[in-house]
């Protein structure tokens, strides 16, 4: 087969795909408003009274600015090996994190607050302490280096290790700053309390898991040398592995086994598992020795569908698992059109369509559509007078900005990496720039020269 030819089936292909989704997409749509439910009754509904919105609303953007915002920017300093810039700014962050935990308070209008934020708080005043001090030991602070015990143990570990940790360490900063940002809301307003708990912690998890997937995705996409890494295995590999263990751990913790009856929640939640761990089995035999497969995206547009289909006590609620199910089918169909038909099973083609950071998005807007579609949070979009196109709009652009600081980071990181030329894994770059300076030497050496060091020599 010609060239010209490969072009016109890969073309026509593309079309095909994109005309299927396109398809997909309306018939989801239009069979959505054939069964209209209409709005809920929020009659018995009264407005909420919020207490000192101005104040608590500047308390969360400075929790959202010292405690994950500007460890984001610590981490990928920490990652491009700016450890003295990283060590500055995260000394802001530790003190305002003792301070979040010692003396502010997210609490409700009775003046609580809840124990898993006050926890979380102290948990990530502790962990950027922690940090901290191994960054400076690291980058080799003066009053840390004058303990003489402190110096047997920088050369025991090794400065090299210790950066690595101090990244690892960051890098978690970040995760924990995530999950206190995200409780805030709910200790401001009194949820998940009692018998809401377990429906919040499934949702916090389960979105977030979906948001971190996605920002894997752009991760390997935006670096170039793990985008272009020529490893034994694929990144679809990997995503089978962790599919397949989420799903054997969903399967058994869903449902007391043989302890108690079956419910609609228990059907529908364990055999999501059930598919997820089997799809992953195929996906793993598919994937094997680096080749690309669709399994772990197609398991993503069946666990989207089972979500949109499932029917809540509140209408408003319906309506918005519908639409993170619709997102999430659209990122698995997306990936499966991006490895077929854009990569043509390949690992990169070098640069970055626009088209392939699509799918990414709509992992993160997935993510952050279940995050907020637990029972209290919609009461409450309901007591304030909105209803589910309001609120879906404002998570979306919620996703926007979450996913713009992803991409942001991730460049400036590139940036670093472009002006001080150390980084994440930039082993395979730097070995080929040695490699080259070697042969580069070599090819300077004259015969004569060679002649003349031997002659010196034998006198």
């Amino acid at each position: 087969m010609t060239s010209f030819s490969k072009r016109m089936v890969s073309g026509f292909s593309g079309t095909i795909s994109i005309c299927l989704l396109t398809c997909f997409f309306f018939e989801k749509v239009c069979g959505d408003m054939e069964h209209d439910m209409g709005m809920d009754d929020t009659s018995e509904y009264t407005r909420p009274e919020i207490v000192e919105a101005g104040s608590k609303s500047f308390h969360w953007l400075c929790a959202l600015g010292f405690l994950l915002l500007l460890p984001s920017v610590v981490t990928c300093l920490s990652f491009a090996g700016r450890i003295y810039s990283a060590t500055f700014l995260q000394c802001i962050c530790a003190v305002y994190a003792f301070f979040e935990a010692a003396v502010f308070r997210f609490q409700d209008n009775d003046g609580v607050e809840n124990r898993t934020s006050r926890g979380t708080a102290w948990f990530l005043a502790g962990l950027t302490w922690i940090t901290l001090f191994f960054g400076g030991l690291a980058g080799g602070t003066g009053f840390l280096v004058r303990s003489k015990r402190l110096q047997t143990f920088i050369s025991n570990a090794g400065e090299k290790r210790l950066s690595y940790i101090h990244r690892g360490l960051s890098f978690l900063t970040v995760l924990t700053g995530w999950v206190k940002v995200c409780l805030a809301p709910v200790a401001l307003f009194g949820f998940c309390r009692e018998a809401h708990t377990g429906q919040c912690i499934a949702h916090g998890i389960m979105g977030s898991a979906f948001v971190l997937y996605g920002f894997i995705y752009v991760l390997v996409l935006v670096i170039p040398w793990i985008r272009s890494a020529q490893t034994s295995y694929s990144q679809d590999y990997v995503d089978s592995w962790v599919m397949c263990v989420w799903g054997v751990v969903n399967t058994f913790t869903e449902h007391r086994w043989g302890r108690e009856g079956w419910s609609v929640h228990d059907y529908q939640h364990t055999f999501m598992g059930i598919i997820w761990w089997t799809g992953g089995i195929l996906g793993i035999f598919l994937s094997r020795n680096g080749r690309r497969t669709f399994v772990p995206s197609l398991i993503i547009i069946f666990t989207g569908w089972a979500m949109s289909e499932h029917a809540q006590h509140l209408i408003i609620s319906t309506k918005v698992h519908n639409m993170f199910g619709l997102v999430l089918m659209c990122g698995g169909a997306l990936r499966i059109i991006e490895i077929s038909f854009l990569l043509h099973d390949k690992r990169t083609l070098g640069n970055i369509h626009s088209f392939q950071y699509l799918a990414p998005f709509c992992l993160v807007c997935s993510g952050l559509l279940f995050m907020g579609a637990n029972e209290e949070q919609l009461i409450l979009v309901l007591r304030l007078g909105g209803d589910h196109s309001a609120y879906v709009l404002i998570i979306v652009s919620g996703a926007f900005l979450v996913y713009f600081w992803m991409i942001a980071c991730l460049e400036f990181y590139l940036y670093l990496f472009e002006r001080g030329k150390q980084g994440f894994l930039p082993k395979s770059y730097e070995l080929q720039e040695e490699s080259n300076n070697v042969s580069f030497e070599l090819d300077n050496i004259s015969d004569n020269d060679v002649d003349e060091d031997t002659t010196s020599f034998n006198v």
